[in-house]
């Protein structure tokens, strides 16, 4: 049989070992999501005007592709209405940016924003071993976890690995910002959809979401930046939106009445 007279299956399996058919066929990238840019946090605005390191845009990115679908069901909405009233009639991407600026706000009250930011506890009621390290447990990272968080949520730290390291190696896996927000979205993704809590509980993970402490206060001063669109419009916007649109249909008749 000729190289004409063959069909294109036979063709590629007969040169495929010289010239590489499975070359023709790529690999499709997933399509990614659509993004919008996030407005900074109070701590991160004054973080950039005395240069110092801020939140990275791209940890934005990180968050709003590991968002399951889940995160921007209708399911959502009343968890986090004291923070976004409008969940429910924003589309996927303004949800998306929602949740970034949710844990850009989280790390600036948890971490200040340094994904090295590491603490052990005093504390009786969280000076507790924790049961992957046989350690006092300590939280780190933007986030401010810990290894047990692993074994609890399937979240991506390696402490056999991490051991060997300093304790600020920023190489470690759990202080990796990957690592430590894509944790967070699993942590709040049980807590909102599997437990059925809203964001801001007693007993959520983080004491920063718990209502009455100084954490969570400190958490509420970073939620003044969020996304304009997750607001619900006061009489006066409302008054001067109706205001305006009556002006320019003033104008449009006038202008038609020439």
């Amino acid at each position: 049989m000729t190289w004409l007279g063959m069909g294109p299956f036979a063709f590629c399996v007969a040169v495929g070992a010289v010239v590489g058919c499975a070359q023709s066929v790529a690999p499709k990238t997933p399509p990614q999501p659509e993004v919008k840019s996030v407005p900074p946090t109070p701590i991160a605005e004054q973080k950039e005007e005395v240069g110092k390191a801020s939140w990275d845009p791209e940890w934005d990115l990180i968050i709003e592709k590991a968002l399951p679908p889940e995160m921007l069901s209708p399911r959502v909405a009343s968890a986090v209405k004291p923070f976004c009233p409008r969940f429910n009639a924003l589309n996927d991407v303004d949800k998306r940016t929602y949740w970034a600026y949710f844990f850009q706000a989280l790390a600036g009250a948890e971490a200040g924003l340094v994904p090295t930011t590491d603490v052990r506890h005093t504390e009786p009621e969280v000076a507790v071993k924790d049961a992957v390290t046989k350690r006092m447990v300590r939280s780190e990272g933007l986030l401010q976890l810990t290894y047990m968080d692993a074994d609890r949520y399937g979240c991506d730290f390696d402490w056999e690995r991490d051991k060997e390291l300093p304790e600020k190696d920023p190489s470690k896996t759990i202080l990796q910002p990957t690592n430590n927000l894509t944790c967070g979205i699993k942590i709040m993704e049980h807590q909102i959809i599997e437990r059925q809590k809203p964001l801001v509980s007693r007993s959520s993970y983080c004491s920063t979401l718990q209502p009455g402490t100084l954490s969570y206060r400190v958490f509420v001063k970073q939620m003044v930046n969020v996304p304009a669109v997750c607001r619900v419009a006061t009489r006066r916007q409302t008054a001067d939106h109706r205001t305006a649109t009556q002006a320019i249909g003033i104008e449009t008749s006038a202008a038609r009445a020439k």
